[in-house]
């Protein structure tokens, strides 16, 4: 299993810690060694899975088709006015991470980033109505030469590490990583109002895999 760069830091601390614990449960309270063992074993193993990178190539690269940013559930389809960047009517699809899902944010298409700005904010739960507004979280918007998108990471009351790669006149390829919200939360899309959405409600996606929209 690949790990992302971004848990080997924490991965490392946590087996230290975790070794030092039962180094000292050995030798103050070895009867109950078993138990501690055990659940250290399952607790690096939670941490573990939370910052798996499998592999995720796409087969059709195309730049009127936009994939799906993260892993998740979609829980919102809406026509709204975005008011940082357009200041007009985009729809927004979002994609909520939960704990279990990837945590790699990619590239849903190829261009140029016309805008990066990091937000510090609440952390309010990710399917707040207003955490899209009021959280801590990033804006990307690319361009891919004939229309723009707009990307939005949202930390949630669990995530408070979003983590992003890209900076203003970066060129892009779609699928590549842009970043990683630590523990999950939520992606805001904004997509013109003419794209031609491919998924549902409730519907579970995959990063890179799923396509969102045709724009």
């Amino acid at each position: 299993m690949k790990i992302h760069k971004e848990g080997h830091k924490i991965l490392s601390t946590l087996g230290a810690i975790l070794l030092v614990v039962n180094l000292l449960v050995l030798w103050l309270l070895p009867s109950v060694l078993v138990f501690f063992s055990v659940a250290s074993v399952i607790i690096f193993l939670l941490v573990l899975q939370f910052f798996r990178n499998p592999p995720r190539e796409i087969v059709i690269a195309d730049n009127n088709i936009v994939y799906a940013p993260a892993d998740g559930k979609i829980v919102t389809i809406e026509e709204i006015e975005e008011n940082e960047y357009f200041k007009d009517k985009r729809l927004q699809v979002s994609i909520f991470m939960s704990p279990t899902n990837v945590h790699v944010n990619r590239n849903p298409i190829s261009g140029t980033i016309n805008y990066f700005k990091y937000h510090p904010g609440k952390y309010l739960v990710a399917w707040h109505p207003k955490s899209s507004t009021e959280n801590e979280r990033t804006t990307v918007v690319i361009d891919n030469g004939e229309e723009e998108i707009l990307l939005r990471q949202i930390a949630g009351a669990v995530a408070k590490r979003i983590v992003n790669y890209v900076k203003i006149g970066d060129k892009v390829e779609q699928g590549d990583d842009m970043g990683f919200i630590k523990f999950g939360s939520r992606v805001d899309l904004f997509l013109p109002l003419n794209a031609q959405i491919e998924v549902s409600i409730g519907q579970k996606v995959k990063g890179n895999k799923t396509i969102i929209a045709k724009i």
